[in-house]
């Protein structure tokens, strides 16, 4: 007996969730399994996929712009019609009811199936999803060329992990900065930092996590910035020279205006701040040398604006010093700042001498 009639819009919608999910990358070898023999079911279930696969494409621009619910996605099962939306092979030895003729068609049509399959899944290595882990340690900036042709830029202290599969780009920043020269492709590139989804629609763009914020600038192209792990609302759509700084604990957005050249400094070994807390530049500053800077709670949230180069701590400590309301000291492999007191300026002549 064969096996249930195949309901059109089951299909449709089953290719989808298929889709879906491979476009978001997040899925488990079993998955793909699962997955591969969904599509070696019938020849229509292919059909259907790279029906669903080329609308994706046509769409370009605007379906990149549309967040995918993973959760959603990988809780719900395969959707099914009343009768199932598997079509089962004949059982071998059973009494076929189909016409000879379309016996004969069909089983050509699902071979050629299974050969695109082995030959476009199987045989290709990024049609299964590869995860790379990539650490700059400290004072060790990386250069990292990944698989698409994509650049990025690791500052040193930080962390990322990349996926790529066959339908989508995926990066998690975990700690520090990293700048992103994205290889154009249909596939959707999108960074994951600090609860945010960045998703890049063609250009070269920063993410940095600060002690409250997280911090992203566009040099080149627009990017999209959404809440929640790309599952909230739109937080900021960002074209070259704008920054958005977002706040971990309510999301709150401040857009600012900055100059490419300021954003891709840091790339050259230069820190540039524009009003910003000093506890965050020296915590850039950190990343980059064995003597520290420890700065003060107080001292911290003064916000100062410069342009030094990384490894100059003789020049940013005569910078801090000349700031009026504060004061260095250096005691072994620490600069101490701190907010200046009185008669500061006296004790540090005396000890001079």
């Amino acid at each position: 007996m064969s096996g249930p009639t195949l309901h059109p819009a089951a299909l449709t919608q089953a290719a989808a969730h298929w889709h879906a999910l491979q476009r978001q990358g997040d899925v488990s070898p079993a998955q793909q399994r699962a997955f591969l023999d969904w599509l070696l079911v019938s020849p229509e279930h292919l059909r259907e996929y790279l029906a669903i696969s080329e609308t994706a494409g046509a769409l370009g621009e605007a379906l990149r712009a549309m967040p995918d619910d993973l959760d959603v996605l990988l809780a719900s099962p395969v959707p099914r019609s009343a009768d199932d939306n598997v079509v089962q092979l004949p059982v071998r030895g059973a009494t076929a009811t189909a016409p000879p003729q379309r016996r004969r068609r069909r089983l050509p049509g699902l071979a050629a199936a299974a050969a695109l399959v082995m030959a476009v899944g199987i045989g290709t290595p990024m049609a299964w999803p590869r995860t790379s882990h990539y650490v700059a340690a400290h004072g060790q900036p990386q250069q990292i060329r990944l698989s698409d042709d994509s650049l990025v830029h690791l500052d040193a202290d930080s962390e990322l992990s990349v996926r790529m599969s066959l339908f989508a780009r995926r990066v998690e920043l975990e700690r520090g900065q990293a700048s992103f020269v994205v290889a154009p492709g249909r596939r959707p590139f999108a960074v994951h930092a600090g609860g945010l989804k960045v998703t890049d629609i063609g250009t070269t763009f920063d993410v940095s996590l600060q002690r409250e914020q997280a911090r992203i600038a566009v040099s080149e192209g627009r990017v999209q910035v959404r809440g929640d792990s790309g599952r909230g609302r739109l937080l900021a759509d960002l074209w070259a020279g704008k920054v958005a700084q977002v706040d971990y604990r309510d999301q709150r957005v401040q857009i600012l205006d900055e100059d490419a050249a300021s954003m891709t400094a840091w790339w050259q070994g230069r820190v540039v701040f524009r009003d910003e807390p000093l506890r965050d530049v020296a915590d850039r500053f950190n990343r980059r040398n064995t003597q520290r800077l420890r700065v003060s709670d107080d001292a911290g949230m003064l916000r100062i604006t410069g342009n030094l180069r990384a490894d100059d701590l003789g020049s940013l400590r005569a910078f801090l010093d000349q700031q009026p309301a504060l004061q260095t000291s250096q005691q072994g492999g620490l600069i101490h700042v701190r907010m200046r007191t009185p008669g500061f300026d006296a004790v540090k002549k005396n000890s001079s001498k």
